[in-house]
């Protein structure tokens, strides 16, 4: 199976940013332990912090991946294009959160995206990535 992991605006600067709250692992780091884990699978990763690239990368998707792991961060609680992008690929996708979103600001509890994917994780750190690839490869 081939996975696309997409995340959002300001994940580049994972393990720098707000490590109280997002950790100190970077995620170039963490994705070759979760490559290492799923051998048997081929993930590939996307990260742009600008809306319209997500979209374009999901556009790129369409026949070429299997499922998609999305971590849109703050786009997940605006976009609806990302919402509808998800909807016309068709691609089955889990969204990612690495901090509990409903243990956050009011604002962070409702995101746009979820009603699009199979499943949501989040509060469970990387953790999150993980499960999230594990759901989309065991069903």
């Amino acid at each position: 199976m081939k996975i696309l992991i997409l995340n959002g605006p300001n994940l580049n600067l994972q393990g720098r940013r707000q490590p109280d709250i997002y950790g100190k692992e970077t995620f170039e780091d963490y994705l070759q332990r979760l490559r290492t884990l799923f051998s048997e699978h081929e993930i590939e990763y996307y990260q742009s912090n600008v809306e319209g690239e997500l979209i374009n990368a999901m556009h790129r998707a369409m026949g070429h991946v299997d499922g998609l792991v999305v971590n849109a961060g703050g786009y997940s609680h605006t976009s609806v294009a990302l919402h509808d992008a998800l909807l016309a690929v068709g691609l089955p996708a889990v969204e990612v959160h690495l901090s509990n979103i409903y243990a956050r600001e009011a604002y962070r509890h409702q995101t746009l995206l979820t009603s699009a994917c199979r499943g949501l994780v989040c509060g469970l750190g990387m953790k999150g990535y993980e499960l999230a690839v594990r759901a989309l490869v065991e069903s």
